[in-house]
């Protein structure tokens, strides 16, 4: 009997060499743990970067853009009550939901000259051509915004101010840089006017 177990000696070799594959798996594992956070880590990082240009880009570039002349209108030919402007979207831009009109708030626009400020004037909505019977301004569409100039502008004074007056417009869409518009009201007063 003795011989028979003497085969199985104390042998530490072996066990030895099973310690380092079990030690060694282990560093592989958390390796790849590790490196599994590292790189999961880093895809929302460069996730979240993505979004952020994306975002800073649709507000420094403009969604909307002038179409067209700007149109003045005067009922009495001593000073201008509207102002006309036809909008459209810049290309590869996304649709631009401008609203019903001014009170919506969706897209404002604001005058100056050189004796008034007025931050958000009332306009009323026209689309042009293509129109699906919504507020929101998409590709192939034009709107036509019919600005009410205010009571104390340059231009809505009954003397010799009107004529030869400078003004100037900045349309504020929701999303996208501002659009501006500045102007010169000729030296006659007309009852349609294209402003250069």
């Amino acid at each position: 009997m003795k011989g028979i177990f003497s085969i199985f000696r104390k042998d530490d070799r072996a066990f030895t060499g099973l310690e380092s594959a079990i030690v060694l798996t282990a560093f592989v594992v958390v390796a790849a743990v590790f490196s599994y956070v590292v790189l999961g880590a880093g895809f929302t990082t460069s996730d979240t970067a993505k979004k952020t240009i994306d975002e800073g880009v649709k507000q420094s570039t403009s969604s909307v853009e002038l179409a067209g002349d700007v149109i003045a209108k005067s009922t009495d030919s001593k000073k201008v009550d509207k102002i006309l402007v036809t909008l459209q979207l810049t290309a590869g831009q996304s649709p631009v939901d401008i609203g019903a009109d001014s009170s919506a708030g969706m897209l404002v626009v604001s005058y100056a000259d050189s004796a008034v400020y007025n931050q958000s004037l009332t306009w009323t909505k026209d689309f042009v051509g293509n129109d699906d019977i919504d507020n929101i301004l998409e590709q192939y569409e034009k709107v036509q915004l019919t600005i009410n100039v205010p009571t104390d502008a340059l231009l809505t004074k009954d003397d010799t101010s009107a004529p030869n007056a400078e003004f100037r417009l900045e349309i504020k869409p929701k999303v996208g840089a501002i659009v501006p518009i500045t102007r010169v009201i000729p030296a006659q007063i007309d009852k349609v006017m294209v402003l250069k």
